[in-house]
């Protein structure tokens, strides 16, 4: 298994239309954890020079504080690709975005695109799983380059990919987002859940956003500002998790100390298990905090 990278929380990760200078100007206020500068879905065909640009020139402003910046660009094949990810390279983004990612070979593609154009070391890749295909390689995928480090569901093109019906539930797509969150944990990446398309109806919203911590997604993406802060609450430790993390840990500590091999905590028995989770917990909790 290779080793996560340094926690950074990705809890909110929210799209903005490459074509709108209102929009990404707003974004330098919204307290999302992570941005998407959109260049695909949300700019028509004759608009994606121009807010190639923009979107360049906004992540090299510096006016975005500590978000993460990120550029979708178009995808593999399209007649913007080649010249979204030259711009991109030079702009130096968090990282570049690529819908559609199907294979390994596609990784060393974008991957060997980005270093014959000179991006820094520091632009990772951000591959979209969003099709039969990437979810039978999903493992391949994710192993392909250390330069990939997150993993996004493309949950809107795949649910019509299967010819599956959008149900609150979602358990048409939940064996494929089983499989991307097996290849993700297997080879260290992170994982953000995908969209949720009514932005009117909060209390799905927020239900989905529960179903998606609980499978173990790292966050998810947005498509609204109002998303986010529900978003932040929903994927960050609770209160209760916090304080129940550090008895945990000091307990067992307590119990270290003094020689003893059984430790409890509210009557349950803890292992080593339960403290890893436990600093965890507390590890997530300190990089949020850090954000403030």
């Amino acid at each position: 298994m290779v080793a996560e990278e340094t926690y950074r929380p990705r809890r909110s990760v929210l799209y903005m239309p490459g074509a709108n200078e209102r929009a990404l100007e707003k974004a330098q206020t919204i307290p999302a954890d992570a941005l998407i500068l959109d260049l695909e879905d949300a700019v028509a065909p004759d608009a994606k020079p121009e807010a190639r640009e923009r979107v360049c020139a906004a992540v090299q402003s510096g006016a975005y504080g500590g978000r993460e910046l990120t550029i979708r660009a178009n995808g593999i094949g399209t007649p913007w690709h080649d010249d979204d990810l030259r711009a991109i390279a030079q702009a130096g983004p968090a990282a570049v975005v690529v819908p559609k990612v199907n294979s390994a070979a596609e990784v060393h593609q974008i991957e060997s695109g980005l270093e014959a154009a000179g991006a820094p070391d520091h632009t990772k890749v951000w591959a979209m799983l969003e099709t039969p295909v990437a979810m039978l390689h999903a493992e391949e995928i994710c192993a392909a380059s250390e330069r990939l480090t997150v993993l996004v569901m493309g949950t809107n093109d795949l649910i019509k990919e299967l010819h599956g019906v959008r149900v609150p539930s979602r358990h048409p797509l939940l064996p494929s987002l089983a499989l991307s969150l097996l290849a993700a944990r297997a080879t260290g990446k992170v994982i953000l859940d995908g969209v949720y398309n009514d932005i009117k109806d909060p209390d799905g919203f927020l239900a989905e956003c529960r179903q998606g911590r609980e499978m173990g997604f790292d966050g998810k993406t947005l498509i609204h500002p109002s998303q986010v802060e529900p978003c932040n609450a929903a994927f960050a430790p609770s209160a209760d998790e916090v304080e129940l993390a550090g008895r945990i840990i000091a307990a067992f500590e307590e119990a270290e100390a003094e020689g003893r091999g059984v430790v409890t905590v509210d009557g349950r028995m803890i292992e080593n298990l339960h403290v890893d989770e436990a600093r965890r917990v507390l590890a997530v909790q300190a990089a949020i905090d850090a954000l403030a």
